[in-house]
């Protein structure tokens, strides 16, 4: 794929430029084993308007704020705290399911009297594990999901297998914006389609990645018809089997 003649900004207004930072992280996330040295790093920001003096001193923040590591000479890798992210961010693109016989999995917090930050730290993983609040302290999700729970997560939580009452569609429609989701995965294949530069295509896929992140990943009878995860995945794939080409950038 060639890097000249492309825009500094996506084709899509919606979608804003990328600074260096997020450029790097995508890059990076997308990459296995996800280190790059300096060198292809500035080659594969230029086209995003960001120089080498730029993105060096973004590599120095980054590394300072525990985002990054300098692996080698000038070679610069995730940090192991961003390593979990990538782990997470391949599970959002090729997340495992089993068959699903109607039960859920639910989580009760046991824990009270935490303070805000370890409150807002416990709901971002419980929403990473693509678990739903139905009430303040109660999460749950149809047991679809083949992954386990981080055992850590027994010290403030008590695991429940249930058969809630309501209807299992109308209960997945109140617990995720389904709707919503569905229309903003096919607003990115749009742009997807109408993306011909390949600055415009890596910030794109950067954005349908994070997407990618809160889908709900539900059984397909209590999804809306049509739904477009298993599509926009596949677009994902695609690109990134471009991108691993001989021809291509080392992006993901």
């Amino acid at each position: 794929m060639r890097m000249k003649d492309v825009s500094a900004e996506p084709a899509d207004a919606g979608l804003p430029p990328l600074s260096a930072r997020s450029v790097v992280l995508s890059l990076l996330l997308g990459t296995h084993p996800p280190e790059l040295p300096v060198k292809d790093l500035i080659r594969f920001v230029e086209p995003f308007g960001i120089g080498g003096s730029t993105l060096r001193a973004a590599l120095s923040r980054m590394t300072a704020a525990g985002d990054l590591r300098r692996t080698g000479d000038a070679v610069y890798g995730l940090s192991d705290r961003l390593l979990a992210r990538q782990r997470r961010q391949d599970e959002a693109v090729r997340p495992r399911t089993r068959a699903w016989r109607g039960e859920w999995e639910m989580l009760v917090v046991t824990v009270t009297g935490r303070d805000p930050a370890a409150r807002a730290d416990l709901r971002t993983r419980l929403t990473s594990l693509r678990l739903a609040e139905l009430r303040e302290g109660v999460w749950l999700r149809p047991a679809n999901l083949a992954r386990p729970f981080p055992a850590d997560l027994a010290a403030t939580t008590q695991s429940y297998t249930a058969r809630p009452d309501r209807p299992a569609p109308e209960l997945a429609a109140d617990l995720w914006p389904l709707t919503t989701w569905s229309a903003t995965a096919r607003a990115l294949l749009a742009r997807v389609s109408a993306s011909r530069l390949p600055a415009d295509r890596f910030t794109v896929f950067a954005a349908a990645v994070r997407h990618l992140l809160t889908d709900p990943v539900l059984p397909p009878e209590l999804l809306p018809a049509h739904w477009p995860g298993d599509e926009l995945r596949a677009a994902y794939a695609e690109y990134r089997a471009e991108l691993s080409a001989p021809t291509g950038n080392p992006a993901g």
